[in-house]
């Protein structure tokens, strides 16, 4: 099968954002490529190592791949991807001097090929995520194992925002909590908040791959009856009566690892569906958008206890009081 190839350079600042685009204008995929240089700084706190390949994208820049369907018009999809990618500067977001190009790829060249550079890491005292595809024995015995397959949806714990938000999950989770994972993605957090001790997950996201690659992740860890995976947003739930959720709202605990500009539309929603003294973490926070975030959590109601940093990402641990 071929597949349009769609190539955006741009900076590390604006991955996030253009992945998303990409993702909305219909890919079947998308892969990124960061700076390869071995002066980059990395966390190796937790022993993790890092098997990519060196490359000559300088630092602070990175490629995004986009893939479409043979059938898809990508005059069309450069149409609509163009002008979201010149307006992030009204988001502070420098997308640098960004260019892109396409070109008509085997479905073979991309579709497996990322494999070999996703490799077991340890990104916590506590928990490892896992391929599939690879072979581990853990370290220590309070060592717990995150399979996962992401297929085409976000989050395999490499990038920052995803470990930034594990480890905190960490310090949070102390047993037996319901717990809401907005914008769940692969399941990755859904599944971590169980093995850390959480009692039962409520994963939610609109992308229907997302929830499918989410139920099949939620499978391959066993974990059926402990998280419930749903095509839907938070404030489509709340007030409703809807049965079969495996929470009660409202919940203890709230994590959302998104983009910073789509965690300040639902903060209201989420204070509403956290109970007294609950706690919500939301990460996916870039440095410039920080003190925003921050001001909107306070207006809120929320008491800011804690921020985590990984790079130049945020994770925030509000409390509800």
């Amino acid at each position: 099968m071929l597949w349009h190839e769609l190539t955006i350079h741009t900076t590390e600042e604006a991955v996030e954002m253009i992945s998303n685009f990409l993702h909305e204008a219909g890919a079947g995929g998308v892969s990124i490529e960061e700076s390869g240089t071995l002066n980059k700084e990395r966390d190796t706190s937790y022993g993790q190592w890092y098997e990519l390949p060196l490359n000559d994208i300088p630092e602070g820049l990175a490629v995004i791949k986009g893939y479409f369907a043979e059938t898809t018009d990508m005059d069309e999809v450069l149409t609509e991807v163009k002008p979201r990618i010149e307006g992030l500067q009204e988001f502070d977001i420098d997308a640098g001097s960004w260019t892109t190009e396409v070109r008509t790829v085997n479905e073979d060249d991309w579709a497996t090929a990322w494999k070999q550079y996703f490799k077991p890491l340890r990104v916590s005292d506590r928990l490892t995520i896992k391929p599939t595809w690879e072979d581990y024995t853990p370290a220590d015995p309070q060592e717990q194992i995150i399979e996962l397959d992401p297929g085409m949806a976000f989050g395999t714990g490499t990038h920052p925002t995803t470990s930034l938000c594990l480890r905190t999950l960490e310090g949070v989770i102390q047993g037996g909590e319901e717990v809401i994972d907005v914008g769940t993605g692969s399941g990755i957090l859904a599944i971590g908040a169980i093995k850390l001790g959480a009692k039962h997950v409520l994963a939610l996201d609109l992308d229907p791959v997302a929830v499918s690659s989410a139920e099949e992740n939620t499978r391959l860890n066993g974990l059926e009856d402990r998280i419930t995976v749903k095509e839907s947003d938070l404030l489509s739930l709340l007030g409703s009566h809807e049965q079969g959720l495996g929470v009660t709202l409202p919940v203890k605990v709230i994590v959302a690892n998104i983009l910073a500009e789509i965690i300040l539309l639902f903060i209201d929603d989420v204070y509403q569906a956290l109970e007294s003294n609950g706690v919500y973490i939301a990460s996916g926070i870039w440095k410039n958008k920080e003190e925003v975030v921050e001001q909107a959590l306070t207006a809120a109601g929320f008491v800011i206890e804690d921020k985590k940093r990984d790079e130049d990402w945020i994770a925030f641990v509000a409390r509800k009081k």
